[in-house]
C-alpha cells in the first residue's frame, strides 16, 4: 500500500513539474523573459515579486494586463499590449507567475 501512494505521489510530482515547465516555456515563447525574470528585476518586475503583491483574486486583472498591457503600478515603464496572447495563455501565465512565490 505504501508503494502505491509513494507512486501516486511521484506521479503527481511529475505532472505538475511538467505544468510549470510548459508555462515557463509559454513565457519564452510569448517573449515574457525579455522584460522578466523570476527571481530579479529586468526591465519590468521579478515574478516572485509579483507573486508577493498579488493573489488567485486578481487573476482576471493580471490576465488582462497581459494582453493589454500597463502602467504606472511598477514604475514609470510601462508594459506593453501582446495581443498575441489568447486569454487563455494570459491565464495560463499569470497562474505560473502566482505559484513563483
Amino acid at each position: 500500500m505504501k508503494a502505491i501512494y509513494a507512486c501516486l505521489l511521484a506521479a503527481a510530482g511529475v505532472m505538475s513539474a511538467g505544468a510549470v515547465q510548459a508555462d515557463e516555456a509559454l513565457a519564452k515563447s510569448k517573449n515574457c523573459l525579455s522584460c522578466h525574470a523570476v527571481d530579479k528585476k529586468v526591465v519590468g518586475p521579478a515574478y516572485k515579486d509579483v507573486a508577493k503583491k498579488y493573489t488567485a483574486k486578481d487573476e482576471a486583472m493580471l490576465a488582462e494586463k497581459v494582453i493589454k498591457g500597463g502602467k504606472g503600478v511598477w514604475g514609470p515603464v510601462p508594459m506593453p499590449p501582446n495581443p498575441s496572447v489568447t486569454p487563455d495563455e494570459a491565464n495560463k501565465l499569470v497562474k505560473w507567475i502566482l505559484s513563483q512565490k
